[in-house]
């Protein structure tokens, strides 16, 4: 261990998880007025905040489950490196969660659950960015917007649907056909027949953000141990306590709030919860910059794949693939993300790979994070579930849940997001 937790934080909250939203939840409480302490397994921010594309995007608010992903998910299926990969494997828990995703593939649930995620988003974007500046945070922050492009004309229509609704619930949308899309990114080829801008989503270097939030909730008065891996939790008669860190040592606490993504389930079945949490894979390649590089964040959306340049770097990222927790890269998918770019852009890689990266979602099958108090288990607190977008929403989260602590007036209608819909 990198230093000794303290084995009573009795009157704190006990964070477990030192990622962008564990560490989110940690300023909005020290803000409040409570103490914390954080306790990371590895190095803070080195697991899923590390290699994702750093895009805060109000424009990701309809979930992956939508009318006809079933069809298209049996298309993919055939297809190696496609967006979408599942590995075949015996696994109950993971069956399960994709019956309950696949049910929620109908209109009725898809716009509701696009609603209630375009205003956590747009609230989250805009309590980030003032973070950034109120806590003078260099992470490379830029609202910039973002472009969809298509190269497939039917495509390009149908995304007017997932536009139309957008602008229903708040988010601005602009439609580009290919010239115009030339004209604002001159690094986009002659093949881009149109897109999408939205001019509320931004960027950042996801690996700074995480080391201005830790450097901010350490000059707070917040203990943050890196290399401190937690074994499983305290309870007495129901109530949680503390946790059993890894060396055999116990540390109470007051509440204990679980920021472990993907993890999480692991951590809870010993009380007997169920958490539908399920690890979905996402991979990266970042390089040098190119000398064309984009300078507003892509989606390339015939082939999910996306596309982030800042002042000293340059990422291509994405796909999603259910395989548990392999920690392999598959040659397979990464190269599908080069094959991608090289299809939208003039100067698809940058001259220098510096990384290749992969690292797990956590993903819920409603596709809405998980935060809030454990009713079953008083104590017990999860920050959880956030999908791809756990630097997009990591201030919100952090917010709603010193609201909730503290029991202030919450920013936001807490309900969907409540642990006890499982």
């Amino acid at each position: 261990m990198t230093a000794s937790p303290p084995l009573d934080c009795r009157d704190q909250v006990l964070i477990i998880g030192a990622g962008a939203v564990g560490l989110a939840c940690a300023l909005a409480l020290l803000q409040a007025g409570v103490p914390v302490t954080v306790l990371d397994r590895g190095r803070a921010g080195g697991a899923t905040s590390h290699g994702n594309c750093g895009t805060i995007t109000p424009s990701h608010a309809p979930p992956l489950a939508e009318p006809g992903m079933v069809w298209q998910l049996l298309r993919w299926m055939r297809q190696p490196d496609a967006p979408f990969y599942l590995k075949p494997r015996w696994d109950p828990a993971l069956a399960g969660w994709l019956l309950r995703a696949l049910r929620r593939c109908n209109r009725r649930d898809f716009e509701a659950t696009t609603a209630i995620r375009a205003e956590l988003l747009l609230a989250s974007r805009h309590l980030l960015q003032q973070w950034i500046q109120d806590h003078d945070i260099d992470c490379g922050f830029q609202s910039r917007g973002s472009l969809y492009l298509h190269r497939d004309r039917a495509a390009l229509a149908a995304g007017g649907g997932h536009a139309a609704l957008l602008e229903r619930a708040g988010i601005q949308v602009e439609r580009l056909d290919g010239d115009q899309v030339r004209a604002l990114e001159p690094a986009v080829n002659d093949q881009v027949i149109g897109g999408w801008l939205y001019p509320q989503d931004a960027h950042l270097r996801p690996d700074r953000l995480v080391a201005g939030l830790l450097d901010r909730v350490r000059a707070a008065g917040g203990t943050v141990i890196e290399d401190c891996p937690v074994a499983g939790l305290l309870h007495e008669r129901g109530r949680i306590t503390g946790v059993r860190l890894a060396d055999g040592q116990v540390c109470r606490a007051g509440k204990v709030l679980l920021a472990t993504a993907s993890w999480t389930p692991a951590l809870v079945r010993e009380l007997g919860l169920r958490l539908p949490v399920q690890p979905g894979k996402g991979y990266s390649l970042t390089y040098d910059r190119p000398a064309r590089a984009p300078r507003i964040p892509l989606v390339l959306a015939e082939c999910q794949v996306c596309v982030t340049a800042w002042a000293d770097g340059y990422r291509l990222g994405s796909t999603m693939e259910f395989s548990g927790f392999d920690d392999g890269l598959n040659p397979v998918r990464l190269d599908a993300l080069k094959r991608g770019a090289r299809l939208y852009l003039h100067e698809p890689e940058g001259p220098v790979l510096r990384e290749q990266w992969s690292g797990w979602r956590p993903m819920v099958p409603d596709d809405l994070p998980v935060i809030g108090p454990v009713s079953r288990h008083p104590g017990l607190w999860l920050a959880t579930g956030h999908g791809m977008l756990g630097i997009s929403l990591s201030a919100i989260t952090g917010q709603l849940l010193a609201d909730l602590v503290t029991g202030r007036e919450p920013v936001v209608n807490p309900a969907p997001f409540s642990p006890a819909r499982f």
